[in-house]
């Protein structure tokens, strides 16, 4: 027979980061199961600020698993590029993933490397949970950014012209950019294109989020290219407005646990320009469908929904 759990008793504490966005959460031990009290407050303290943030918890990747597992069921890694050998459900955030997936630069913007997880899919992962093993003594910062807190401050004509508009996301390589033959390779083998409303209503909360990831959000159905571009750039220039963000500096053992539905999110880029290793895990936790104000939900284009890791190695 198995021993009784031992759960946590102590109260966390929540500590606002900033007005909008993002919380530190103290007072317990991730790498133990937690009391349904702490998942209750966990969860509640994810769903009012979008972000939360965990300080010293150095997890093994089946700790940071099965601390997912209290949330959700957690993905494959990732649906494109793969998962750690061994860990279905673990992806691996290291420095140098990127470099061989496009050649240059491309044209920089504002809201250029901003996106939420994995829209090209049907059901969008609903939070992920990225934890910090090899940090950089400075440098390396992501930022995330509040779509509810964005939709709220748009005009109330600009609010109900884009709560009746759809999106096409899919993986392709930014504007600008050449994709490498691997990258190209590997977004054929798992195509992913799906079509959103640009308005979510978050299933818990019911608060509407303005659903335009920079970074997989293609155009708007119905718009002409020109047009579609126009109000796309006003829309990402809108929810990367500094006072809707929280910047992040890691420390080794930093845990981040983020809604997918009420954010978008900004890796950094100046690690390039230093010498330090970086290497990060995550693990995404099954979504649902997206619906937009008037009760439509998200349609695939191509490519299957996004499953539990589990359900994926069975079979």
């Amino acid at each position: 027979m198995n021993a009784a759990v031992q759960y946590q008793t102590d109260a966390i504490a929540i500590h606002p980061l900033s007005a909008h966005t993002g919380a530190e959460i103290t007072g317990v031990d991730l790498s133990l199961p937690l009391h349904p009290t702490q998942i209750e407050s966990i969860r509640a303290a994810l769903l009012q600020w979008k972000v939360v943030f965990f300080r010293e918890q150095f997890l093994s990747h089946e700790q940071h698993i099965a601390f997912a597992r209290q949330f959700g069921d957690p993905t494959v890694g990732h649906p494109v590029f793969g998962s750690e050998a061994g860990h279905p459900e673990i992806y691996s955030i290291s420095k140098h993933r990127k470099a061989t997936r496009f050649d240059g630069p491309g044209l920089v913007r504002p809201w250029t490397g901003w996106h939420t997880d994995v829209t090209a899919a049907v059901n969008p992962p609903f939070a992920s949970i990225l934890r910090g093993v090899t940090i950089p003594p400075y440098g390396g910062d992501t930022q995330w950014t509040n779509l509810v807190t964005a939709y709220q401050k748009l005009s109330e004509p600009l609010r109900r012209f884009v709560d009746t508009l759809r999106g096409v996301h899919e993986f392709a390589a930014p504007a600008g950019v050449q994709a490498s033959a691997e990258f190209e390779q590997a977004v054929r083998q798992t195509t992913l294109v799906s079509e959103h409303p640009l308005v979510r209503v978050h299933p818990e909360t019911g608060e509407a989020a303005l659903y335009v990831s920079p970074g997989f959000l293609k155009r708007i159905v119905g718009f002409t290219p020109r047009e579609s571009q126009a109000l796309l750039e006003l829309l990402w220039e809108h929810v990367t407005r500094p006072e809707f963000t929280v910047r992040f500096k890691w420390e080794a053992g930093s845990v981040a646990f983020w809604d997918n539905r009420a954010t978008a999110h900004l890796a950094p880029t100046d690690i390039f320009d230093l010498d330090f290793d970086r290497q990060l895990y995550r693990v995404t936790l099954v979504g649902d469908i997206p619906v937009g104000p008037d009760g439509v939900a998200s349609r695939s284009i191509a490519g299957n929904p996004v499953g539990a890791a589990h359900a994926l190695a069975v079979n």
